[in-house]
């Protein structure tokens, strides 16, 4: 009977944990990771040098197949993951870009091929196989992002993604919490201590345990710190449960329940000329944000035969976000007044996420003739409700208060979303070595908004234009790989995408503004060539091209009535193209020169991403001093927050039970705008973002399977940098990133 991949995940380096089979037949059937087909088995290389791996060609129910792919293993990242510091943990995906203006750690953006990093909400987020954002479709944003103590592993795919995951021109991010998958006794107990810079101290602590048909894992983690900057203490809360109850040996249940909470202080924007003075400096002291997030899913799997597998996801995501806080401009100082001794009043805005969705994926092999075939289809379901509270008139404390102290939200708006999706994607392989993985993706959308989009001066309301629009999409893709040996192949996709109309684009003040009532979701495609490998545990590489085209970008337009008054007029405004190239190689320089394995090991790697983005035809139209309209294009300007070169590399030394490891980082500079201004603005909102440098160490003891101890310092040269601008919220202004810190962490189980 021919052995079929409906693996969770496969390594090949190193020491393998697996459940459901035998250690040794785990290793004879995943020697070949192009050809071997495994049983349902959970396998992650906790006890491997690496912290990266390709995925295979199918992981449970998803194919990836021809598509840009990075699986990282968080047991063996060589960095500091306590306060999820990104540039380490992707350090190996090439090209990704990482907003680094929370020193919390909490709010992670992370983008790749010209796109934005505002919360990540250029990637399709996941957790478990779910979505986590606030609102896939309308409101992208990851407010929530899960404490990577807590996490297993992390999938990333790009390109070919969107055809299993949707929208979003990114791909997907997939964050896979520990679930206790290795524990084979009844109770198992784990801690993970920790302490840093500037009084954070981390505590993670899980219990798990498995019985003949019951498995369980639950955590806690808490996180505090008072933050590199003044004004930026924050604290974090998170527990996460989960049962499986095995029926019987092909069908399995699973229920999960995580709640998170974080509340940090803002420390808000500098000007160019205060980061020069003092990058740690803070003029907001009462700025707050607090976030809450629960999610809670019910998965069940079916092994129906050896070659077919049912997985069917029920999911649910309640979110709310708090903020507090004085938001003009650097250059106003949030002061005292002298008439009454008082702070002015802040202002309060919050939001509350209400989603669930239901996807079932089924993944078949099959054989016609000399040719093999495994298909992989699904269905999808998704309903979200946001509700919006804006421009409270908060209190002139200084402490997390979200009182309105008149009781009226003047904009006060309801935004729903409605999503039914079908998939089917295909591995044909036509010989051993040669394999087309064609696919096709229909979605049908639903966005609305209504409600109060304020007042007028006369008090009457200003209510949202009746905004309501439903539309179809059809997304098709074609992905190839071509096994040059057992161990290294071509591969290529082409894959088309897009990106919804954002609830931001449907909220237009009618006395200002104006909804062009034929704007257009943004589409476009994404093209991958490539060619990837391995030399024995020796050697890993990944080498590609890509070409990212970006159409229908929407934007605002100035524009004028017949009485002389001017209006905003939201509308697609032009299209952007990134193109570049992804390196990436990791070796173990002694296994691979001396094709031997030693007591002591020097592994090296390196990752460059280079990206060309640049605008094509975009039209803006604003209104100049002498109130006349001035229309230019913007074409071949760089795509802001978009740097050219990326480069991260470092070095492990190992020997017995202990490892050092030192990184560099390298990222060029990019412009916030996309005018492409060179010099800062008197606020620090617009202007050039320098290239910066950082160099991180760490280092790692294994005293055993039950102890460990790991310590590093992140930014060793104390170097001073930022890596975005912000025209408002959490700034607005230059927004510094953290200089130097360390942490220190003891790791045990019982």
């Amino acid at each position: 009977m021919r052995k079929r991949i409906v693996a969770v995940a496969v390594t090949i380096l190193g020491v393998l944990t697996v459940t459901g089979q035998t250690k040794q037949s785990i290793i004879k059937d995943t020697i070949d990771r192009f050809h071997s087909h495994l049983q349902e088995i959970t396998v992650v290389g906790r006890n491997s040098k690496s912290d990266i791996q390709q995925l295979p060609e199918v992981v449970g129910t998803s194919i990836y197949a021809g598509k840009k792919s990075s699986l990282i293993v968080l047991d063996n990242v060589k960095g500091n993951v306590v306060t999820n510091t990104m540039r380490q943990v992707m350090a190996k995906v090439p090209g990704i870009h990482v907003w680094e203006s929370d020193g919390s750690g909490a709010q992670i953006g992370i983008s790749a091929r010209g796109l934005s990093p505002n919360r990540s909400w250029e990637f399709n987020v996941r957790q478990n196989g779910y979505d986590i954002a606030a609102d896939p479709f309308g409101y992208p944003e990851a407010y929530y992002n899960p404490q990577l103590q807590a996490v297993q592993r992390i999938e990333i795919i790009r390109g070919q993604g969107s055809l299993q995951y949707g929208p979003q021109f990114g791909g997907m991010v997939n964050y896979i919490l520990r679930n206790g998958s290795e524990i084979n006794k009844p109770v198992e107990f784990e801690s993970q201590q920790s302490i840093g810079t500037a009084g954070m101290f981390n505590s993670y602590n899980a219990i798990g345990g498995e019985t003949k048909n019951l498995h369980y894992y639950a955590f806690f983690d808490h996180r505090n710190g008072n933050g590199w900057r003044q004004n930026s203490s924050y604290f974090t809360n998170a527990g996460y449960g989960t049962l499986t109850w095995k029926i019987n040996s092909k069908f399995s249940i699973t229920g999960e329940l995580m709640q998170s909470h974080l509340r940090s202080q803002q420390p808000g924007g500098l000007t160019d000329a205060q980061f020069a003075t003092d990058s740690k400096l803070s003029l907001r002291s009462r700025n707050w944000i607090d976030i809450s997030w629960t999610t809670a899913a019910i998965i069940a799997n079916y092994q129906i035969s050896p070659s077919s597998k049912l997985n069917v996801k029920l999911f649910a995501v309640a979110g709310n976000r708090n903020s507090v806080g004085f938001l003009k401009a650097i250059t106003i100082g949030d002061t005292i007044s002298a008439a009454n001794q008082q702070y002015s009043n802040r202002v309060v805005d919050i939001d509350r996420y209400r989603n669930a969705g239901l996807e079932a994926r089924y993944i078949n092999s099959s054989k016609w003739g000399t040719v093999s075939n495994t298909i992989s289809g699904g269905i999808r379901l998704y309903t979200g409700t946001t509700h919006r509270f804006r421009d409270g008139k908060g209190t002139t404390g200084e402490t997390y208060d979200i009182t309105r102290v008149d009781g009226i939200w003047p904009r006060d708006i309801q935004f729903k979303s409605y999503n039914a999706a079908v998939f089917v994607e295909d591995i044909i392989k036509l010989s051993n070595k040669i394999s087309l993985i064609p696919g096709i993706r229909y979605e049908y959308l639903i966005g609305s908004a209504s409600g109060r989009n304020g007042y007028q001066t006369n008090g009457q309301e200003i209510l949202l234009q009746n905004e309501k629009r439903g539309r179809g999409f059809l997304l098709a893709g074609l992905g190839a790989e071509w096994h040059v040996t057992n161990h290294s192949e071509f591969y290529a996709n082409i894959t088309q995408a897009y990106r919804p109309i954002q609830f931001a684009d449907l909220t237009a003040p009618p006395t200002t503004d104006l909804v062009d009532p034929n704007i257009k979701d943004a589409k476009g495609y994404n093209l991958d060539l490539g060619f990837r490998g391995r030399l024995n545990s020796a050697l890993l590489y990944d080498v590609s091209a890509f070409l990212l085209h970006y159409d229908n970008r929407i934007g605002s337009i100035t524009q004028q009535r017949q009485d002389g008054s001017f209006y905003n007029y939201r509308t697609n405004v032009g299209n952007s193209v990134s193109k570049g190239f992804e390196l990436f190689a990791e070796a173990d320089l002694l296994e691979l020169f001396l094709q031997k394995k030693y007591k002591i090991g020097i592994s090296v790697f390196g990752s460059y991403g280079y990206t060309e983005a640049l605008y094509g035809n975009l039209l803006v139209i604003t209104k100049n001093s002498s109130n006349e309209l001035v229309e230019t294009n913007l074409k071949n300007k760089k795509v802001e927050n978009a740097p050219s070169h990326i480069l991260r590399a470092g070095a492990t030394l190992s020997y017995a039970a202990i490892t050092f490891t030192v990184q560099q980082s390298y990222v060029s500079e990019s412009f916030s705008d996309a005018n492409n201004t060179v010099s800062p603005s008197e606020n620090g909102q617009v202007g050039l973002i320098p290239s910066y440098h950082i160099t991180d160490i760490s280092a790692n003891y294994t005293f055993s399977k039950k102890l460990f101890l790991k310590s590093g310092i992140n930014n060793l040269f104390d170097a001073r940098y930022f890596t975005r601008r912000a025209g408002g919220y959490p700034g607005p202004g230059l927004l510094p990133s953290d200089g130097r810190n360390y942490f220190f962490t003891v790791g045990f189980k019982l």
